[in-house]
């Protein structure tokens, strides 16, 4: 008997479920995906996670020689300030692509044939970078 009982109470509970629309799954922000920004032959070599924001691709081409940066949000939305950013290690400037985006910031591009670079961005107020990183 309480084994009927517990079936029909479990069954109860599906139907219910199934008639109100709720679907039973835990809760969890998709990771962004690269999304192709650079171009065809590009790679990703390396990624940053932006806090619970997103995730900067490092991405490189072996034909054109060149690294390409792109941030790309978990959840696209609303614009919120974003960038992405690339250096040669040791130079005074970042080349960027900074503003206000609901999917991505990017791509940027720098040519660092046997040198380092500094690359990273930012969402919102989340910034992280890598320096003096890929060397070569």
């Amino acid at each position: 008997m309480r084994q009927l009982v517990h079936r029909a109470t479990t069954a109860v509970a599906v139907a219910t479920a199934a008639l109100a629309g709720v679907v039973l799954v835990p809760g969890s922000a998709e990771a962004a995906v690269y999304n192709g920004a650079c171009g065809s032959g590009y790679t990703v070599v390396d990624a940053l996670e932006v806090g619970d924001h997103g995730t900067i691709y490092l991405t490189y081409s072996r034909s054109t020689g060149k690294n390409c940066v792109v941030n790309v949000r978990d959840n696209p939305g609303a614009r919120v300030y974003m960038n992405a950013l690339v250096r040669v290690s040791g130079s005074p400037d970042w080349i960027g692509n900074y503003g206000q985006f609901t999917t991505y910031a990017g791509p940027v591009y720098v040519s660092a044939a046997g040198t380092c670079i500094d690359w990273g961005g930012e969402i919102e107020t989340v910034y992280v970078y890598r320096e003096n990183v890929h060397c070569g």
